[in-house]
């Protein structure tokens, strides 16, 4: 079996991109790929049926990898506040992992449209730049910490991504020091994009998607390509982002986010 160069091309071009920005911006790469990927797998015959679960599931699988890379180098910073971590982490890993089972009998339509508000919601977000409310709060009991991190865990389920944006404003509106919001987020990142990938790899066996090199609902040879290249665009964006305008570019970022979103629920419409 067979794929052909110019997809290899597309995913290896696509892990550029994702891997830059992640290290630049500090952003998730979810946002990115499964517009990108809906399209691409849709030019490869990928039944429209299947298409966006598919792009989910290869989003999430690929960022396996640089969230690994991440968790460690935030470790190494000593930033990461591990009893938060464990706190968070049977709600992250029993949501993300059982919300792949309800992702699997949604509709294409559905979660092509949910993926668009979400991304719109972070894309104002991001562009807004407002101020944060002064935290006044303490984080919850553990239990009620567990049921928010199975919540995050869904969300992330539906849209492929690490949960950095809902987690890291949680975190700080419950008077954690930023910078280990961001650290501690991104460390529940690596167990949370297991849990997905596994689950999306799990729901994903009885369909019946005739193209080599699919497992589930993960594309391998994508994600073999997107890792290979993003972990080594990671660093490059991260050492450059203190000498670009990071916030002219993630504003920029923002608008392309917004833009290939709708794209992606033109594609499915066009195709459904």
């Amino acid at each position: 079996m067979e794929i052909d160069f110019i997809w290899i091309f597309s995913y290896l071009l696509l892990g550029g991109i994702v891997g830059f920005f992640a290290g630049l911006l500090g952003i998730g790469g979810g946002g990115f790929m499964v517009p990108i990927l809906t399209t691409l797998f849709l030019m490869q015959g990928i039944p429209v049926e299947n298409v966006v679960h598919l792009a989910l599931g290869t989003s999430m699988a690929s960022i396996v990898a640089t969230s690994f890379l991440s968790m460690r180098a935030h470790h190494k910073m000593g930033t990461v506040e591990w009893p938060i971590v464990w706190k968070f982490l049977p709600g992250i890993i029993i949501g993300t992992f059982s919300a792949t089972f309800i992702v699997t009998y949604l509709n294409t339509l559905f979660l092509s449209i949910f993926f668009t508000i979400y991304m719109a919601y972070i894309s104002i977000q991001m562009l807004a730049s407002k101020n944060k409310p002064k935290p006044t709060r303490i984080l919850p009991s553990t239990l009620k910490i567990s049921a928010v991190g199975g919540i995050i865990g869904a969300v992330s389920s539906m849209v492929s991504i690490g949960g950095g944006s809902m987690m890291v404003p949680y975190l700080s509106w419950h008077n954690v020091d930023f910078k280990k919001a961001i650290s501690t987020s991104a460390t529940i990142g690596f167990p949370l994009s297991l849990a997905g990938s596994a689950g999306f790899i799990l729901n994903g066996l009885d369909t019946s998607i005739e193209q080599p090199f699919i497992s589930g609902f993960v594309h391998l040879v994508a994600v073999f390509c997107i890792a290979l290249v993003s972990v080594v665009l990671v660093p490059i964006g991260a050492k450059l982002s203190s000498t670009l305008p990071v916030i002219k570019l993630r504003k920029t970022f923002a608008v392309l986010l917004l833009l290939f979103s709708a794209q992606m629920l033109f594609s499915v419409l066009q195709n459904y």
